[in-house]
């Protein structure tokens, strides 16, 4: 049986108890954090928002399968903040999860309904030809999770039939909203952000999507229930590993004792906060490089450097080569080459490899 199936659903049961060392660290961790990101100018700090919405909307998708360009998220989130260049976007479903991740941030505070709910699913659906945007599923059919190939399928959890959708999630919202919380109780903020994730994706109302918005549901809930937006991405943490966060649903959509999903979650969330602290070093190691390098770059070299440091942590992926200079800066194969030539002459670059296969990465430590 599933959870939704058993007589007491869903008056979950938990040891509250079993996450206070999370707790402890969680709170170290994320004061931390703030304390580093409060300290960054407005610029910089714009920049880690900006980079961990990119991240979570990147990773959210990559959970399912769904594989945007990084580029192409970076240039919507930035076109929804007003903050963008104009630069053409190719993948147009790229635009509905970036503005997704905007909408939560920007009004984490903001009551959670269904109407928000099926709003969020609306902007992320709103160039799909084949799903109903903003609309819970209907029909007959059950919504059944499954893996493995066709005639081989195997079962990991079917949700409750649509027509108890609307009674399901009006119980789920106001389950949430009565649950109270407070900025300094860390203990059920996390409590609360777990328990969230696992009803909504519980009663998956949705034809596709259900993962995403209940991921947006974690933050939103999260940086409401603390009272501030986190520096951090949830779904980076969680597609580091993606098994064990399908292991952990499955075996707590059958139980209505949670408690092992608490701990699971809550280790996440406290994996993400540590995360985060990367990406604001990969920051402030960018805000360095670029007050070091800056007078040194003509216009054709700094539009390249900031290309490359606009793929994250992760980089630029092969490193840069002429073909691809020559494809940013639209320039001659000759001025390519003068051009990288001279920033590895300057120790801005760092050549590796030989011959057509010589490529170049960025020199983080000059």
């Amino acid at each position: 049986m599933y959870n939704w199936q058993l007589k007491k659903w869903p008056a979950f049961e938990y040891k509250s108890d079993a996450i206070d060392n999370i707790v402890i660290e969680f709170a170290s961790e994320t004061g931390e954090v703030k304390g580093i990101v409060d300290a960054l100018s407005s610029d910089f700090k714009q920049d880690a928002i900006v980079q961990f919405m990119i991240d979570e909307a990147v990773k959210t998708s990559a959970i399912e399968g769904e594989y945007y360009s990084r580029q192409d998220v970076m240039s919507s989130i930035k076109n929804r903040l007003g903050i963008g260049d104009g630069t053409n976007i190719r993948d147009i479903n790229a635009r509905g999860i970036a503005e997704l991740m905007v909408e939560v941030r920007e009004n984490f505070s903001t009551s959670l309904t269904e109407q928000l709910i099926k709003g969020w699913h609306a902007m992320l659906f709103s160039r799909s030809r084949y799903i109903q945007a903003g609309s819970y599923r209907t029909g007959d059919d059950p919504m059944v999770i499954v893996s493995g190939r066709y005639g081989k399928e195997v079962v990991h959890y079917e949700a409750p039939p649509s027509n108890r959708i609307p009674t399901e999630m009006e119980q789920f919202v106001n389950w949430y909203n009565n649950y109270k919380t407070s900025p300094k109780d860390i203990r059920s903020a996390l409590i609360k952000t777990a328990i969230a994730h696992l009803y909504f994706e519980s009663i998956h109302p949705f034809e596709d999507g259900n993962g995403r918005i209940g991921r947006a549901i974690a933050d939103k809930c999260l940086s409401e229930s603390l009272g501030r937006v986190l520096a951090l991405s949830i779904s980076t943490a969680i597609e580091q590993n993606k098994t064990a966060y399908y292991d952990a649903l499955k075996t707590a959509q059958q139980s209505l004792e949670i408690t092992n999903w608490i701990v699971y979650f809550c280790n996440t969330i406290l994996s993400a906060q540590k995360n985060a602290k990367q990406v604001i070093r990969f920051i402030l190691n960018k805000a360095k490089f670029l007050d070091q390098h800056r007078e040194n770059l003509n216009d054709r070299q700094l539009k390249v450097v900031l290309k490359m440091f606009d793929k994250g942590i992760e980089g630029f992926e092969g490193g840069m080569t002429a073909k691809k200079y020559i494809a940013i800066t639209r320039t001659s194969k000759a001025t390519a080459t003068r051009d990288l030539q001279d920033l590895v002459s300057k120790g801005i670059f760092i050549a590796l490899g030989g011959g057509r296969s010589v490529h170049y990465e960025l020199n983080l430590e000059v």
